[in-house]
């Protein structure tokens, strides 16, 4: 589609906060209440780029260094190890980036201990860079803290999070209790979304996700959001409803900008865009987007058919 000749340099911009790159949206569980499925269920058919692809597409992105620490590529899905060429990405990936892993953990970890240099996926961070997604009813709890102890002892920087969800928080404050007995950095995360009736989380934009109307904004973000087929994505709610793309990590005239952009997708939002959460060097406040308002809120369209997300 882009031919095969090298690409000139894609530098993010000095306010970017995080790349995230989705490998692919497959992933082995059904989660209920599985944040890319927010508005829109089943939305996981999509073209995936080659490994090589990935790879010609990580070399041409450059100013992830900063002097509070280097921005890493997260890689991501669904369940990024789902993609054929998951270990070939990782290994292949220039040294100048770091690479941190988003993960169910339903992978074969001794394959990954085979495959991958612990120092590949290390990094100095107050988090770390295997992070794995506990899901009750999906995983088994034993059995994920056991291959979480192996990769530790292995070398590997892992830790776990737990989402509080209003059915399972209970449950996953006892495993949190047990994972930190055996030394392993065990988080939780509030739950994202509704459930009977009432949206749960911290958001600095409520209205943004209500489902209830659409509204007029301009929007920017600080992410840069690559989907399976290369393809990039203003905001999360793009990137999972299949929304336009903004443009090709291929494409050699794509740049990424500060600019706000007109959006007439306020009402839709996805969670992920507009919660209140800690950047990249877990500093409280922090919001993916930000939002300027270009009417009144008596603008919004009340008909859910009007919109165009």
């Amino acid at each position: 589609m882009f031919g095969k000749s090298p690409l000139p340099n894609f530098p993010v911009t000095r306010d970017c906060n995080y790349v995230a790159v989705f490998l692919t949206m497959a992933c082995p569980y059904r989660c209920t209440y599985c944040i890319n499925h927010f508005e829109t269920p089943g939305r996981i058919g999509r073209k995936h780029l080659t490994g090589k692809d990935w790879i010609r597409a990580f070399n041409r992105i450059t100013g992830l260094e900063r002097n509070t620490g280097p921005i890493p590529i997260t890689l991501q899905g669904g369940e990024p190890s789902v993609h054929p060429d998951f270990y070939e990405i990782i290994n292949d990936t220039p040294e100048r980036i770091r690479l941190d892993i988003l993960t169910n953990l339903s992978f074969d970890v001794e394959e990954m201990i085979a495959r991958v240099d612990p120092q590949r996926l290390w990094r100095e961070a107050p988090y770390a860079s295997i992070r794995v997604s506990y899901h009750p009813g999906q995983a088994n709890a034993d059995e994920l803290l056991a291959k979480t102890l192996r990769l530790m002892k292995a070398g590997f920087s892992i830790g776990v999070y737990g989402v509080l969800h209003p059915t399972q928080a209970k449950h996953i404050l006892e495993v949190q209790r047990r994972a930190q007995a055996e030394g392993i950095d065990f988080r939780t995360k509030d739950f994202l979304g509704y459930h009977e009736g009432r949206l749960y989380g911290q958001y600095k934009y409520p209205e943004a996700c209500s489902l209830n109307g659409t509204r007029t904004v301009l929007c920017r973000t600080t992410e840069l959001i690559i989907g399976p087929d290369g393809n990039v994505f203003r905001c999360h709610h793009d990137l999972y409803e299949e929304a336009a793309p903004i443009g090709h990590i291929l494409d050699r005239e794509f740049t990424m900008s500060q600019q706000f952009q007109p959006c007439d997708c306020f009402g839709h939002c996805n969670p992920c865009d507009i919660k209140v959460k800690t950047n990249r060097l877990q500093q409280f406040g922090h919001t993916s987007v930000e939002i300027e308002f270009t009417d009144s809120p008596m603008d919004m369209q009340n008909d859910r058919a009007t919109a165009t997300c």
